[in-house]
């Protein structure tokens, strides 16, 4: 009984304890799941375009995100920046004089983007949901690995979080960290990756491609028809001549 009595006990015990290790790795691990981040879709390719999200978890449950900041970087300008339209919120693009002119297609570029403003309208991100703010941006640098956006995220009721703490080589991951877009290699294209002609050259090619495709579909299915037709009629005209042969030798037999 004593034994039964203890081993009972070393259960729960187990079972506690698990119960608060599981709840720990809960609270430390939500806040990195709640972070302002920024991510491509594809590739974030040197020298190229890309399109990214800026993605906005709600992380409040009484207050809903009703304005989102995005400072762009400095140090690594970007000439050509274009959100695209969200039901429910206003956008504004913010442009700034550049200390060193950059050069974009061949012309000299003496301003870049260097804010986005996001504001709600209506309700903005309610508590469980999560947002997306998708951006068309480029060139992207050719001498970098990444770029941190600093953000600031406002409540409706007037909280403000700056997510604009920069992580440092080797150090741990600060509490409101800035989104960092990480760049790829650039694109086997050319020197400086995939271009917006680019973009819209490849989907010119795609739909020649599908059309070159449904042609070939379409020809394949007559040239298959003509080959059912022309079996038939070569049933037909084995079936024809076996009934005159037959009708024939019956005719033979009866004037016989």
């Amino acid at each position: 009984m004593k034994a039964s009595r203890f081993a009972s006990r070393t259960a729960c015990r187990v079972a506690a304890a698990g119960a608060a290790a599981g709840c720990a790795v809960l609270v430390l691990s939500s806040p990195a799941l709640a972070h302002v981040s920024v991510a491509a879709e594809g590739a974030a390719a040197k020298g190229g375009y890309a399109v990214v999200d800026f993605k906005v978890p709600n992380e409040r449950d009484n207050a809903s995100t009703t304005k989102l900041e995005v400072a762009f970087p400095t140090d690594h300008p970007l000439a050509s920046a274009m959100p695209e339209p969200i039901n429910g919120w206003t956008i504004q693009v913010t442009k700034a004089k550049l200390a060193k002119p950059i050069e974009l297609h061949g012309k000299q570029i003496s301003e870049a983007v260097s804010k986005i403003t996001w504001t709600a309208t209506g309700d903005g991100v309610k508590p469980g949901f999560f947002q997306k703010f998708p951006v068309s941006v480029g060139a992207l640098p050719e001498d970098a690995d990444e770029l941190v956006f600093k953000a600031i995220q406002t409540y409706s009721n007037k909280e403000v979080v700056r997510w604009i703490e920069v992580q440092g080589d080797g150090a741990e991951e600060p509490e409101n960290p800035a989104p960092v877009l990480a760049l790829t290699a650039a694109s086997e294209k050319g020197h400086h990756g995939t271009t917006a002609s680019d973009a819209a050259e490849e989907s010119d090619d795609a739909k020649a491609a599908a059309k070159t495709t449904e042609a070939a579909s379409d020809g394949d299915a007559s040239d298959t028809t003509a080959r059912v037709l022309g079996v038939v009629g070569i049933v037909v005209g084995i079936a024809g001549v076996a009934y005159g042969v037959l009708a024939g030798r019956r005719r033979t037999t009866t004037e016989a």
